[in-house]
């Protein structure tokens, strides 16, 4: 079954006779009937009773055209949709993110991102690590994924910005300026997040700070912040991550700097919507400014 077919078949209901739906539908009388032939052939029914004076509807091509109708408007509905996300008229942009970009990353972009286009809509996944976000992105749950870098292979992506640790040591327990990691060693262990960024840190450690004793028992940053503020434990957090830091909280740069690098990827070879690269480029820009 053929739209043609279908279109061809109201056109003769709507004007009663083959020659007219022929005339508007700029077609000759017989690829109208042959049209109108072949649908009947492959319904098994009629639909319209042939004579001198024109075709009318059988009672089962009323029923049946009345389908039709129903088809051809969803089919306008749909290329009307499509044109509609073709520009920037509409659709939804779909990012997965973990916690702390969620925080302090994605909410500006996406405020000045509805300034600019309204009737687009934003929607945030948030997911636990960047295995989870770039699943997402290969499943195609989402568009877009703030994650850490590198990713592997299959995306393209572009660095945001770089996310510096910090050491976080609780109230009324000063260290001298510059730190060093004998100093931070005086405090061990040292509470670390039990997440897939800890690990690269961990490998830093290693090589910088190898007799530095650590702990990685909690996954939450606020729950590591707030243990930090009530004097339990120090920590090394990324600055993102333990934002906003609480004023009795001193903070420190490790004595060897290092950051996690945090990027926006989407699948390579993938077709979105132009409303996801308009985001992505604002959200590069936002990001840029700060």
């Amino acid at each position: 079954m053929k739209l043609f077919q279908l279109r061809a078949a109201l056109a003769v209901a709507d004007w009663g006779n083959f020659s007219e739906a022929a005339l508007q539908l700029e077609l000759s009388q017989p690829a109208v009937s042959h049209a109108i032939t072949t649908l009947e052939d492959e319904l098994g029914v009629p639909l319209f009773i042939r004579g001198r004076r024109g075709a009318t509807l059988t009672p089962a091509g009323t029923e049946i055209l009345a389908h039709a109708h129903q088809v051809l408007n969803h089919l306008e509905q749909m290329q009307a949709e499509a044109h509609r996300q073709r520009g920037l008229q509409g659709g939804t942009v779909r990012i997965a993110t973990f916690r702390s970009a969620a925080t302090h990353i994605l909410p500006k972009a996406i405020a000045q991102f509805r300034r600019s286009f309204p009737n687009i809509h934003v929607t945030m996944l948030e997911r636990p690590d960047n295995f989870v976000i770039e699943q997402c992105l290969r499943e195609g749950q989402a568009d877009l994924g703030v994650t850490f870098l590198p990713t592997s292979n299959d995306f393209d992506v572009w660095e945001l910005l770089q996310d510096e640790y910090l050491v976080l040591m609780p109230p009324h327990q000063s260290l001298p300026q510059p730190i060093t990691w004998k100093d931070i060693g005086a405090f061990s262990p040292i509470q670390l997040t039990d997440a897939p960024c800890s690990r690269s840190l961990q490998h830093h450690l290693q090589k910088f700070a190898p007799s530095l004793e650590t702990i990685e028992t909690l996954q939450e940053d606020s729950t590591l912040v707030s243990m930090v503020s009530q004097g339990l434990v120090p920590a090394i957090l990324p600055r993102l991550a333990a934002e906003p830091i609480p004023p009795e909280i001193t903070v420190h740069p490790l004595p060897d700097p290092y950051a996690r690098k945090i990027g926006i990827a989407m699948r390579s070879n993938s077709l979105h919507i132009p409303a996801v690269y308009a985001f992505l480029d604002l959200l590069k820009q936002t990001v840029s400014k700060k």
